[in-house]
């Protein structure tokens, strides 16, 4: 592909872009402006980029697949673990706060690679989410983590859609404690995409969509943690 336009469109075509929000959201944040100097002139390929660390930014398709299953809507407080990049982090800050317009809506991204971390902030800051405070970054472990951050930023409702960008082995239990009733959560498994909807404080209905592979949700121990 050779134009942001180019790839979207062929998105749409192959049936994972639906959403009029969420195409709006592509339309608006520019890929190129999230891949390393290397890969500039790859930016708007359907396919996973390297951004070192032995991570990537997902294939175009995967993340408007996953944004489909997750539906954030303006005025959600939505938690992004494995921001990498920052491009995900981005679309979800735009589509929670109406193109930066309403803010009320919160996006948490977690990356436990400080570097990374420190990447994505200063990409998604390109679009004012960081200064306009829709969107703040935490270098931390994912799935251990998240109690004490939602703790020191005063969720105390928690989260309406937490989205997930690295395989899991079990869903975290401080993800299922903190999601909202009636929220969701999508994310990685062994070959495959599941979307959990919380029904009650112990039910989920679960749906699984095969045919994905990601990188590994990796969790540290207490003292390599940079949180």
């Amino acid at each position: 592909m050779s134009s942001q336009q180019e790839l979207i469109q062929e998105t749409i075509d192959l049936g994972y872009l639906k959403s009029p929000q969420i195409i709006e959201a592509f339309l608006a944040i520019d890929r190129k402006d999230f891949v390393i100097p290397e890969n500039q002139n790859e930016a708007y390929l359907n396919t996973p980029l390297s951004i070192g660390f032995s991570q990537t930014i997902s294939q175009p398709l995967t993340v408007a697949f996953m944004l489909e299953l997750l539906q954030p809507k303006i005025g959600d407080v939505v938690l992004d673990i494995g921001s990498g990049s920052g491009w995900t982090s981005a679309l979800l800050s735009y589509l929670v706060s109406d193109g930066g317009k309403n803010k009320q809506g919160k996006v948490i991204a977690i990356e436990r690679i400080l570097e990374l971390k420190e990447f994505g902030e200063k990409n998604t800051a390109k679009y004012n989410f960081v200064e306009k405070n829709i969107i703040k970054f935490f270098c931390a472990d994912g799935s251990r983590d998240i109690l004490k951050i939602s703790q020191q930023l005063d969720l105390k409702e928690g989260f309406d859609k937490i989205l997930c960008s690295a395989t899991l082995e079990q869903m975290p239990q401080e993800w299922i404690d903190l999601l909202k009733t009636g929220g969701k959560i999508v994310a990685p498994f062994p070959g495959e995409i599941q979307l959990w909807v919380k029904q009650d404080k112990n039910t989920f209905k679960k749906e699984f969509f095969k045919g994905f592979s990601f990188v590994p949700l990796i969790s540290d121990d207490k003292e390599s943690s940079c949180f």
